[in-house]
C-alpha cells in the first residue's frame, strides 16, 4: 500500500520522541483528494483523534494512521526524508491523488470535466478564474460557464477561442465547437474589465 522509507521511519520516530503528549502515531489524510488542489496532511495522531476509520500501518517504533477514506488516492504513495546540510525535507509522492484521468469509454461530460479541472482551470486560476461545463448540445457542442475573474473578463473570448477550444477540440476531436455560455454583463471582478 505504502512505502516507508528507512529515513522517514526514522525521522517519525524521532519527532514522536520529542513531541512528547499523547500522540501514539502519525496520520496521513489527503486534502481536496481527486482534484488539481489535492495535498496531503501529515498530523501527530492521539488517540482521541482516531474514529476507527483508518488503516494502520506498522513501522518500527510507531504507526502510521492512514485515514480511510483517503487510501485510494494514497495507494502506492512513497514517503521519503533526505537530510541536507542545512536540515532535511520529508518527500510525499501519491500518483493518485490528483485522481485518475477518465478511461478511454468513459462519457464525454466526464472527459471535459477532467481536462477542465486538470489542465484548463489550474492556467486560469493565474487570472483568479475558472470555467465549468455547463452542457453539450446532442451536436457536441460544448457550453461553458466563466467564474472568478473570468467572469466578465475584456479577455473571455480570446481564452476561450485561442485556449479552451483548441485545447478541449484537439484532446476530444468528438467536439465540434466550443461556446460560452457566461452573461459576462453580470461579472463583479473581471480580470480585464470589458
Amino acid at each position: 500500500m505504502i512505502q516507508i522509507t528507512e529515513s522517514a521511519q526514522t525521522h517519525f520516530r524521532h519527532l514522536l520522541q520529542t513531541q512528547g503528549g499523547d500522540a501514539i502515531g502519525i496520520r496521513l489524510s489527503a486534502l481536496h483528494a481527486g482534484t488539481p488542489r489535492a495535498d496531503v496532511r501529515l498530523e501527530f495522531a492521539e488517540r482521541g483523534d482516531l474514529d476507527g476509520n483508518e488503516w494502520a500501518v506498522d513501522c518500527e517504533g510507531f504507526t502510521l494512521f492512514v485515514d480511510g477514506d483517503s487510501a485510494r488516492y494514497l495507494e502506492g504513495a512513497e514517503i521519503d526524508y533526505r537530510r541536507h546540510a542545512t536540515g532535511g525535507e520529508l518527500n510525499i509522492r501519491a500518483p493518485r491523488l490528483k485522481g485518475q484521468a477518465p478511461a478511454e469509454g468513459a462519457s464525454l461530460p466526464e472527459r471535459v470535466r477532467w481536462l477542465l479541472d486538470n489542465e484548463i482551470n489550474p492556467q486560469l486560476a493565474a487570472h483568479k478564474g475558472h470555467v465549468r461545463l455547463d452542457s453539450i448540445t446532442a451536436d457536441n457542442v460544448v457550453l461553458l460557464r466563466f467564474g472568478g475573474g473570468c467572469h466578465g473578463c475584456g479577455m473571455a473570448d480570446v481564452t476561450l477561442k485561442q485556449g479552451i477550444e483548441k485545447t478541449l477540440m484537439a484532446r476530444l476531436p468528438e467536439i465540434r465547437a466550443v461556446r460560452d455560455a457566461t452573461d459576462h454583463s453580470t461579472g463583479d471582478a473581471p480580470y480585464i474589465p470589458r
